[in-house]
């Protein structure tokens, strides 16, 4: 059973069709690629899987449960955590504590024990916590848990965005763009991430990307679509040498 399944999928606002009968299986532990030229649908996409849009027509089924109309944290709760083509982080709040908020999803306790600071309440807040600094150190981020993240460097801001989807203890992870306004050398670092979060935390990734040598590097098959519709799949050298694909998207990039 695929752990994600997408059929039909419909996103129509106004007399705008966004996305056009799109369907897709993403199975456990692949890395695999969506990509196309600006406007072509693919963030829509992420935006419906992850709750943030409700489909006008289509079905999605993550591990084994139809989450049509669910919000984003109950989705998030079923496993799936995302990040954002624009970091989004609480940059008013501690890396450690963007961290730890990942967790609300299975705080444990109830207001009342948090009012009260009961026994369960000070055991769970611990777990937490020590959990939040257990990714941290996996993430090279430890000694950056008390500062501000709008005080990091970019980079690094991603890190933390990763990191936090991470916290999440996800079975997917919908990655929209993480190399966007990186730097070359950034670029590489995150390839690298990339590949060991995939193989460390035994996750599946579904990812966005523009540059070419990210998605060629670690995906494992792509889909490409332009205009809302399915274009092609393939393996990356498949995508890469697919005449219609270099005529919408990759054109001498790819040659």
């Amino acid at each position: 059973m695929p752990l994600l399944e997408v059929s039909g999928l419909t996103q129509r606002f106004g007399g705008l069709q966004a996305l056009s009968d799109f369907s897709f299986q993403l199975r456990e532990h692949e890395l695999v690629g969506l990509i196309g030229p600006n406007g072509a649908g693919k963030t829509t996409v992420f935006n419906i899987v992850s709750g943030f849009y409700k489909p006008t027509e289509g079905n999605i089924v993550f591990d084994g449960r139809r989450i049509n109309g669910l919000k984003p944290h109950q989705i998030t709760a079923l496993g799936m955590a995302r990040t954002f083509q624009n970091i989004r982080l609480w940059n008013d709040l501690t890396v450690l504590d963007n961290l730890r908020l990942a967790h609300y999803h299975r705080l444990g306790y109830d207001f009342w024990g948090a009012v009260l600071r009961t026994a369960h309440y000070r055991q769970a807040e611990k777990n937490i916590e020590t959990h939040a600094r257990e990714v941290l150190e996996m993430m090279k981020l430890t000694d950056c848990a008390a500062e501000l993240p709008k005080n990091l460097p970019y980079g690094l801001q991603r890190r933390v965005e990763l990191a936090r989807a991470l916290a999440s203890k996800p079975k997917l992870l919908l990655l929209d763009e993480p190399a966007a306004g990186l730097n070359s050398s950034d670029v590489e670092d995150l390839i690298r991430l990339i590949g060991w979060i995939h193989n460390e935390f035994k996750l599946t990734i579904w990812m966005i990307e523009h540059q070419m040598k990210v998605v060629m590097t670690l995906c494992q098959h792509l889909t490409v679509i332009d205009f809302g519709r399915v274009i092609a799949t393939g393996k990356p050298e498949e995508i890469r040498n697919n005449p219609e694909v270099i005529k919408a998207y990759l054109g001498d990039e790819a040659v």
